[in-house]
This record gives C-alpha cells, structure tokens and sequence, in this order.
C-alpha cells in the first residue's frame, strides 16, 4: 500500500512540476540555510580556536593597567626584566616566560623600507609561542647580556625588505641602529582578526631597551604553563607575585591583568555557538513556512481532486488509504526540499567557507536533523489536507464538477 501511495504521489508531483517546485521553496531555503550558518559558524569558531592556540599552548598573557568597563586599560607602571625572572624563579607549573616590549618601527634596507613592530624579546619567546625559526639562529647568550643589535625577521618583513634575496648576514637599518640578520621565523600568517602575525621583527630586549626606547620598560610578559588543568593555579600565583612586586595593599585593585587564552578560546567558542544557534533557529523559521506552503497546496489538490478521490472511496477504497497517498505526497514534497537543501545548504558552506578562509567540515548530525525536521513537517502540514480527503462522502465527491 505504501509503496502504490509513493508511485501516485511522484505521479502527481511530476504532472505539476512548477506548483510542486515552488511549493518546496520554503523547505529547500530552511534547510539549505539552516546548514550552511551551522557549518560555517562550525568553521569560525575552529578557525578562531585554531588561531588562539597558534600563539601558543597554555600561553597566559600579563599586561600592565587594569580593566575598565568599556574602555581601555588604565594606566599603570609597566613591567621590567627581573619581574619575568622573578615569575620564572618563583611561580611553580611555569614551563617558559618571555618579556616582551613591541614598538612600530621604519625598517630599511638598502632604498626599500617597510614599517613593522619591533619586538624586544629574548629566546624564552620561540619556546612560548611555538615560533620556530625557519633559517639561521636564535640569539647567543652573549648577545642576549650585551644587548647586541642581532634580529629575526618575520616573513612579511624579509618579502618586502629583500623579495626572494636571502637576507642571512645583511644588515637592517631600524630606527638609528643598523641590526644584523641573523634568523627568519616560519610563516604563521594572518589571524582571524586580520593581523599579519609574519609583519614582525625580533631583537633581544635589551638592544631594544638601551639603543631605541631608552628605558627598562616591559610591555608584557608572555607565559607558558607546563599542564593546562594547573593553569587556575598558576595565574592565582602569578597575581599573587605581582602585588608583592607592586606593592599593592590589600585594598588596593590590581593594576595589571593575567589574560589565560584557554578561558577567552572558550568564551569566544561559546558566543559563536549561541550566535549560531540563533541565526539557525531564526532560518528555521522558513521551514514552518514552508510547511505552511505544503499544507496551502494540499488543501487546494485535494478540492481539484475531489472528483477522483469519489471514484475511488465509491469502488472500495479505504479512508486510511486515500489519507495515506496524500500523506505520502505531502512528505515526498517535504522530502525532496530538504535534500535539495541539504546539496545546496552544503555548497554553499563550501563556497563561502573558501572565500572567508575558515575550515570547511561537514556536519552530520545537523543534516540529520534538518532533514529529520523537514520530513516532520510535511507529517505535520500534510496530516490535514489527507484527513479532509479521506473524510470526503463518496456520493458527494462523485458529484463534484
């Protein structure tokens, strides 16, 4: 019975290919829309996670000033050497440190100049942010004492510097201090905000504080902890250090922050989720339309073919059989929108996931369900344009012009 409802129902779905075409709509555009916000947000949030931990595993950041609500940091007195000595010295579960003091710098060299950050560091920073070098070496500990004008270009740098020429050995002029090639990181390319992470220069701290700033500021501090479950402890640790160093009273704010990437990747993961969620939920909404379209179409088949369901409630056939052939057209319709949403829903995902550059992976639990939902709303829809039909007085129906 089932399967002579099906053959009648593509039957009829054939005979009047537009009105069922455009009777899909609304189920082929929920779904396809449903699938493609879902994967793509997937994406996003993979992407930025990804980016995240690409500045390093269980990276905690310390940064001086405090937090105001809606505006920038206050300010406050920056950071110096001895208090990255003093974290790596006294705070337990910390694999590395590195301090660091970034400043937009002229880089020239020969009548080719770019303009870049400079960052003061020591060799502690390809330890935490899982930087290796792609050519030359990291700074000698001589260099690292003295100060010595030694740096590392990033990949954006040496492109626009030297093009294709190997910059080992050359010398850079940055600011009025000529510094010597001596290394180039690998490319981390840009993040999901945009920035260049290769648009950089490496030089030890010091070089950076006695020829070009001219003091002993550190800008922030970057620390890797050894096991991610410790970090909880770790920044309750580093804290506590900090007011020591800062001579802070116990009434007295923190005028510093200590920023765990681990707890803003899971914030970020969280509002791209619920944000997802939501512009899915209001897509969906599209397939209650739709349902309602299937429903409209049933009900305006079943008047034209009252004649025909007469005929065959009056040689014998069954109400539930007359319910289950437009039941079954009902869901066909429901059916076919929401595979040919889910082929669109997925191109689309893909084509938009190339163009913004975020991983593109399917998802099959939500295609499940969103098929699983528009074959349930042709149930719900077709139920009562089937009943109506199946309830027809036969006599009646015969007589129907």
């Amino acid at each position: 019975m089932i399967w002579n409802a099906v053959v009648l129902a593509l039957r009829e779905i054939r005979r009047n290919l537009l009105r069922s075409g455009l009777t899909m709509l609304g189920v082929v555009i929920g779904v396809a829309a449903v699938i493609t916000l879902v994967t793509l947000g997937g994406g996003a949030t993979e992407r930025i996670s990804a980016d995240i931990s690409g500045l390093g595993r269980n990276l905690v950041i310390l940064v001086p000033g405090a937090q105001r609500v809606g505006g920038p940091p206050t300010p406050a007195p920056a950071f110096t050497l001895e208090d990255a000595r003093a974290i790596a010295r006294e705070v337990a579960g910390v694999a590395a440190v590195a301090p660091q003091s970034p400043k937009s710098m002229l880089a020239v060299y020969g009548n080719k100049n770019w303009r870049t950050i400079v960052a003061g560091t020591d060799n502690g920073y390809f330890t935490v942010r899982e930087w290796p070098l792609a050519a030359g070496r990291a700074f000698s500990d001589g260099e690292e004492r003295a100060g010595s004008p030694a740096c590392i270009l990033g990949t954006s740098v040496r492109a626009n510097l030297f093009g294709r020429q190997d910059p080992l050995g050359a010398s850079v002029r940055i600011g009025k201090v000529s510094c010597l090639v001596i290394g180039l990181l690998e490319s981390k390319g840009q993040s999901t905000f945009g920035t260049d992470q290769d648009d950089l220069i490496l030089m030890p701290i010091r070089t950076l504080q006695r020829r070009i700033a001219g003091n002993r500021d550190v800008g922030q501090i970057f620390i890797s902890t050894s096991d991610a479950s410790g970090t909880a402890k770790v920044l309750r640790d580093i804290t506590a250090l900090m007011r020591q160093r800062r001579h802070l009273q116990k009434q007295d704010e923190d005028n510093f922050q200590v920023r765990d990437l681990k707890e803003i990747a899971d914030m970020v993961e969280k509002i791209t989720g619920v944000l997802t969620a939501f512009l899915s939920a209001i897509a969906g909404i599209s397939l209650l339309v739709g349902g309602i379209g299937i429903m409209n179409i049933m009900l305006v088949s079943v008047t034209e073919r009252t004649r025909e369901i007469g005929i065959r409630l009056a040689i014998g056939a069954l109400e539930r059989e007359v319910l289950m052939q437009f039941l079954v057209e009902a869901v066909l319709l429901s059916s076919i929108g929401g595979l040919i949403g889910i082929v669109l829903g997925l191109s689309g995902a893909a084509l938009a996931a190339h163009f913004l550059r975020v991983p593109f992976h399917v998802n099959l639990a939500i295609i499940v369900v969103a098929f699983g939902f528009a074959a349930f709303v042709g149930v719900v829809f077709g139920y009562f344009p089937a009943r109506r039909a199946a309830r027809l007085d036969p006599i009646e129906a015969v007589r129907h012009e």
